[in-house]
């Protein structure tokens, strides 16, 4: 269920900083149409430390009538704590999410011990799949392979978003791991050569402004076209890269201002990307063919 291209979805706000629901359902539309293969709701690129619960609830419920179980619906639901990451996977699941998305506890810095005990305690009190998700270079919390081996033997743990970059650490995953657990990508510009090493598709920043391309890259993997992958990878590499050049979300979000489907309005403390950086992410947008001039 859980493969492919899957962008980490922007949330559309408008300039006092409420969410544009409207833009919302036609961002859904957009993925829809472009072959987008799921869909995560209030990731980190959703600006979910900024989001409020209700609002997250709002997003996945109001996703969950647009997508029409087209497409499964993932949703972000990792906090700092246990207790209250359980209760927001309570809560988007019961608001129509197919599937968990839970980011290591940030802050908090626990043993791989308690990482253990923390993912299987949430694993436990919801009935939908989870993905666990590695990022330590925002939560300054690293999960080792040999915990999410260990985490793989939970039936309600399918799959894990390593967002590292390192192809070694997920070769190691992927050995460690039972049979059937799923590795996806969480790094856009090595997504291509960790499907190469057996990975399973991306959760994916550049798939929110070239999403067609990201589904055709991560099809030719999954077929073993890897060659074909590679060459469609070489042509979003600019994009990778632009996306970056300030922290995530800011520049993706302007991207898909710039495409119209969206305003540019994000939270504080994040602010609008900087003027400067402007023409580079339009050059690599239409290098990427998702912008015309």
């Amino acid at each position: 269920m859980i493969k492919g291209s899957i962008p980490a979805l922007v949330t559309p706000m408008s300039g006092d900083g409420a969410v544009d629901f409207a833009a919302w359902d036609r961002l859904l539309d957009f993925h829809l149409a472009e072959g987008s293969d799921a869909v995560v709701v209030g990731g980190t690129t959703g600006e979910s430390a900024a989001l409020e619960q209700s609002e997250l609830e709002e997003l996945v419920r109001r996703a969950r009538q647009r997508l029409a179980g087209r497409i499964p619906l993932i949703a972000g639901s990792g906090t700092a704590g246990t207790a209250k990451s359980i209760a927001l996977s309570q809560a988007v699941e019961a608001a129509g999410a197919d599937a968990l998305l839970v980011v290591t506890p940030y802050y908090n810095r626990p043993t791989q011990e308690g990482l253990f005990q923390h993912f299987t305690a949430i694993a436990d009190a919801v009935r939908i799949p989870l993905v666990l998700y590695n990022v330590p270079g925002r939560t300054a919390c690293d999960m080792l392979p040999e915990t999410i081996a260990r985490l793989s033997g939970h039936p309600g743990i399918v799959a894990v978003k390593e967002a590292t970059g390192d192809i070694e650490r997920g070769q190691d995953v992927l050995r460690l791991s039972r049979p059937g657990f799923v590795l996806l990508s969480g790094d856009d510009a090595t997504a291509a050569t960790l499907m190469r090493a057996g990975a399973q598709g991306v959760i994916s920043v550049t798939a929110n402004v070239a999403a067609r391309a990201m589904h055709d890259l991560c099809a030719a993997a999954l077929r073993g076209a890897h060659d074909e992958a590679a060459a469609i990878d070489a042509r979003l590499t600019p994009l990778h890269r632009s996306l970056f050049v300030e922290p995530n979300p800011i520049p993706v979000k302007w991207a898909v201002h710039r495409m119209g489907l969206i305003g540019e309005a994000l939270r504080l403390p994040l602010v609008p990307l900087t003027a400067g950086k402007r023409a580079e992410v339009e050059a690599a947008m239409r290098s990427a063919g998702v912008m015309a001039g």
